[in-house]
């Protein structure tokens, strides 16, 4: 699932090498924590979330019998200056 995420993201994003998963596996849920550019938020976003959602309705369509769930996280950054 994650190299479907990845063909997915890395065409609408502008720093394609920065894309990167995080695969969480359980029983029954898989968990995908994505990760891209700064820059590159508002394009995975898209306007109003929609294209994040069609990338978790096409991701929940391929896990099958198992919950499959994306996050998009920042990069370590939390936004917090010293």
């Amino acid at each position: 699932m994650d190299k479907l995420v990845q063909h997915l993201v890395r065409p609408i994003v502008d720093h394609p090498d920065e894309v990167s998963l995080q695969v969480i596996e359980g029983e029954s849920v898989v968990t995908l924590e994505l990760s891209v550019h700064p820059d590159d938020r508002d394009a995975v976003e898209g306007e109003r979330g929609r294209t994040l959602r069609s990338i978790r309705n096409i991701l929940s369509a391929a896990a099958g019998s198992k919950k499959a769930s994306l996050d998009l996280v920042d990069d370590g950054d939390d936004g917090v200056e010293e």
